[in-house]
């Protein structure tokens, strides 16, 4: 007798028959495998500077072409993506606990406790969040560190609400009453047996949450308030580029088409996703 697919499988199914999805995950495996051998695949160093050749447009020795200080583009394009990706996962990482902790507690508890941590989040969501993260990086300075612990620190806010309504939902089913009834700590069916529960949506958001990150690093980065020097990031290229589009328009499309095309990929992953783990949609399998 065969076993009915699991629902995970039946979703990564319906993930794969997903064109844009399936691009998506091809685009960011090679953009990301792109950055990691990024030692590999350049001769130059991303400081290296040739300050006799200057600025240039793309040529057969230089990719992307060079920046003023004769850097080669295609280099920094590279090492600026190890620094967005690493900013917008470390941040991402800081906003899922942060979130998924305070979403799981406010919804299993509920009552007071609830309501408290709720306004609490309301209060915050009211605040601009952007110029937060500006304040934190004026007053302590720019490190990498800094920046991805301030993004991280403002961006769980909507995780928490997400956790809490899929937490109302399943902690009124029979299983969690079942262990109640046998005696199981509160914070073993929270973190054991609700969470893996509503690992769908926290999947889904994660992914979205992801692309939103290295918007909010690149626009710090282009208001000169990211990644410091020497390192770079794309949001801080294009800022770079930005200031010499007229002469050289290749200092901006580059970065800029880099930083666009992980975006994208990263909403057609996350649109796959949420397709694919609805719940709804299983109907056709």
């Amino acid at each position: 007798m065969s076993r009915s697919p699991s629902p995970w499988r039946n979703a990564g199914h319906r993930l794969c028959r997903n064109k844009l999805a399936v691009f998506g995950m091809i685009a960011l495996g090679v953009m990301i495998l792109l950055c990691l051998l990024a030692p590999w695949l350049t001769p130059y160093g991303y400081e290296e500077q040739n300050l006799e050749l200057g600025a240039s447009g793309p040529s057969s020795t230089h990719w992307m072409g060079t920046d003023y200080s004769g850097r080669d583009v295609y280099t920094r394009v590279l090492y600026g993506g190890r620094i967005s990706f690493a900013v917008a996962l470390c941040a991402t990482a800081v906003s899922l606990l942060i979130g998924v902790t305070w979403g799981a507690v406010a919804g299993y508890f509920g009552g007071t406790l609830d309501s408290l941590m709720m306004r609490i989040v309301d209060v915050m969501y009211a605040l601009p969040y952007v110029l937060f993260v500006i304040l934190i990086v004026t007053l302590f300075g720019r490190n990498f560190i800094l920046l991805f612990l301030a993004i991280g620190a403002v961006e769980w806010l909507s995780m928490a609400r997400i956790v809490r309504g899929q937490v109302l939902a399943v902690k009124q089913q029979d299983f969690v009453e079942a262990c109640h009834a046998l005696g199981v700590s509160r914070r073993r069916i929270i973190f054991k047996h609700i969470l893996p529960n509503v690992l769908g949506p926290i999947i889904v958001y994660m992914t979205l949450t992801i692309p939103t990150v290295m918007l909010l690093e690149a626009f710090l980065s282009f208001l000169g308030l990211g990644i410091p020097d020497p390192d770079s990031s794309w949001g801080k290229l294009i800022n770079y580029g930005a200031k010499h589009m007229e002469e050289f328009p290749s200092l901006l499309i580059f970065p800029g088409l880099a930083l666009s095309l992980t975006l994208f990929s990263f909403n057609f992953v996350g649109d796959g996703l949420r397709d694919a783990l609805d719940p709804r949609s299983s109907k056709d399998q």
